[in-house]
This record gives C-alpha cells, sequence and structure tokens, in this order.
C-alpha cells in the first residue's frame, strides 16, 4: 500500500508541477522580447528627445510606463521633457513622482529647478537642500541654492552656498557670481576681496597654460 501511495503521489506531482516546467522556456522567451521592447522604446524616446521631436518622445516614455509603472528613469525624463516644453505641472508631478519611487537627487534638483522657474522660490529652496542632503559634492547644486537664496533676499545665505560651490568646481565664473551679489549689496570690502581672487586665479590659469605650451624640446642621441 505504502508503495502504490508514493506511486500516486508522485503522479500528482508529475500533473501539476508539468506546467509550471512547460512554462519556463516561454517565461524566459516573453522576459527576452519583453527586454528587447523596453531598449527600443527608451532608444526611442533618447532620439526623439535629441531630434526635438516631443510628441514622439512622450509616446514612447508613457509606453515604458504603461508596461512599468513603477519606472522612475522614465518619470525623470518625461518631466525634463514637460518641462522644456513648459508644461511645468505636469513636470513637477512626474519629478515627485519619481522622486516617490526612488529617493534620487537628481529629481529633486529637477524640481527646484522648475520652482526656481515658476517663482516658487521658498520650495524651489526646499528642493535644493533636500538634494544637497543626498548629494552634497555637486557644485551644481549649491549654485542653484544660491540662486534661490538670492530671489529670496538672502544675500549672505547666496555667497555662503557658492562659497560651498567654489570649494568643489575652483572656477572663476563660481567667483563671478559672488563677485555680482556684493555688488548689488553695496559691500566694498567683499567686492574687492572677490575681485582680487578672481585675479589671482586667471593669472595661476595663464601661468600653468604657459608651463604647458612650453615643455623643453627632446634632443636626438647621435649613436
Amino acid at each position: 500500500m505504502t508503495g502504490i501511495a508514493l506511486i500516486v503521489i508522485l503522479a500528482f506531482s508529475i500533473v501539476f508541477l508539468y506546467p509550471v516546467l512547460k512554462r519556463k522556456p516561454a517565461e524566459v522567451e516573453h522576459t527576452a522580447r519583453y527586454d528587447v521592447q523596453m531598449k527600443r522604446l527608451w532608444s526611442a524616446a533618447q532620439t526623439s528627445m535629441r531630434d526635438h521631436k516631443p510628441l514622439r518622445a512622450e509616446k514612447a516614455l508613457l509606453t515604458i510606463l504603461k508596461f512599468d509603472e513603477k519606472n522612475a528613469a522614465a518619470y525623470n525624463r518625461l518631466g525634463i521633457l514637460y518641462a522644456k516644453e513648459q508644461k511645468f505641472d505636469e513636470a513637477i508631478e512626474c519629478f515627485e513622482i519619481a522622486q516617490s519611487l526612488d529617493n534620487n537627487p537628481s529629481s529633486l534638483h529637477n524640481v527646484g529647478l522648475i520652482y526656481l522657474e515658476t517663482g516658487s522660490y521658498e520650495k524651489a529652496a526646499m528642493a535644493f537642500e533636500q538634494a544637497i542632503e543626498l548629494e552634497n559634492d555637486v557644485a551644481a547644486r549649491y549654485i542653484a541654492l544660491a540662486k534661490a537664496y538670492e530671489r529670496l533676499g538672502q544675500s549672505k545665505a547666496a555667497v555662503e552656498a557658492l562659497e560651498r560651490a567654489y570649494d568643489l568646481d575652483h572656477s572663476a565664473n563660481t567667483l563671478r557670481l559672488i563677485l555680482a551679489i556684493h555688488e548689488s549689496t553695496g559691500d566694498a570690502a567683499a567686492l574687492a576681496d572677490t575681485t582680487a581672487r578672481i585675479e589671482q586665479q586667471i593669472a595661476e590659469a595663464t601661468r600653468n597654460t604657459n608651463r604647458r605650451t612650453k615643455r623643453p624640446a627632446t634632443t636626438t642621441r647621435r649613436i
């Protein structure tokens, strides 16, 4: 009896497992087709955005989201597309969804840029601050934050943000942004100091360029 019971159990196992085993090749094939289709859609979206064909790009991105509604990258890219088309409400919604799916500083930064463009300076500053909390080694985030602070009339905070940016990029352009704020506030001492810093950096850059161009000529040894 025990032998018969084992045979019956084995038979039932085969009956129930066979469809699963049979589906595996089909599932693999389905996954492969899905991957290929998604790559084609991403390629179509990127090509369309590059070629300034927003409707095609939007269609491709929306199709991606139809198959994968939690694709944060697609929402982020769609937000960029809407921002370029000045559809700011749609852009903010896309960036916020992307942020909820993936705690990404780029999404927060993009939201901040939209708020900055539309005059919501407090929201812009908050978005940039949150982005910096997640990623504090990108100069562009501090520069954007400085713009929001400046629009809010917070000149001191704007200069501090730009100084943080300068620590990261050592760019004379960042120093010029600082200079512009000091010019607007009429701070003569800070204006003179920043001007001297710019001149010093330009002089150093010139010396470095001259060193690279004045390399010693190589001599050919005769044997």
